[in-house]
């Protein structure tokens, strides 16, 4: 960082770092612990996609790629675009299976960031439940290399209150967004809802 940015009040971005998606199994034995939140076996990846053809291939690669254990009984990668255009890639995992569902995640992430698509690739999230029937997401921001909680309420409202006990929570597992303002919604995610 120059001198002009440091006078301008600007800053480098934060590095992406896939690897933190690894902190997420010894996360969820804290959640579970302390508030009774279990990992629901879903996950997906959010990005923008392009048009083109390297894009579309390197999108094939990665859901054939996570396809081959549907022979173990998993089902396969789904792709589904929201009502904002973005894509999202859904994996399935059994819900006692935390740490493979994070090493496909990772996986996705890593592909596309490796074809030059890093760019494009917004959050990943892993849905949890609890025994009262909440959701609870944990959203890694792919730009920022940070988790937020993201709970939802019907009627698109949240539960800011469980938000703050999961960040308090998690402090000493995940790198946590301080940005309040950067814990967007992700209302409908395909995922979240277990």
């Amino acid at each position: 960082m120059g001198l002009l940015d440091a006078l301008l009040g600007r800053s480098k971005p934060v590095k992406p770092d896939l690897d933190q998606l690894f902190g997420l199994p010894s996360a969820a034995v804290t959640l579970e612990a302390a508030a009774g939140f279990r990992p629901t076996g879903v996950g997906s990846v959010c990005f923008a996609a392009v048009e083109g053809g390297a894009f579309a291939e390197v999108q094939e690669d990665v859901r054939a790629l996570l396809d081959m254990d549907t022979g173990q009984g998993d089902v396969p990668v789904e792709s589904v675009r929201d009502a904002y255009g973005y894509t999202w890639l859904v994996v399935r995992r059994p819900a006692e299976d935390l740490p493979s569902l994070v090493g496909d995640l990772h996986a996705v992430n890593s592909a596309l960031e490796e074809h030059g698509f890093g760019p494009q690739l917004l959050c990943s999230l892993v849905g949890f439940r609890d025994g009262q029937g909440r959701s609870l997401a944990l959203v890694y921001l792919y730009k920022r290399g940070t988790f937020y909680p993201f709970a939802p309420l019907p009627g698109e409202k949240r539960d800011n209150a469980l938000e703050l006990q999961v960040k308090a929570l998690l402090g000493n597992d995940l790198r946590l967004e301080e940005d309040l303002s950067r814990w967007f919604p992700v209302w409908g995610a395909p995922g979240l809802g277990g």
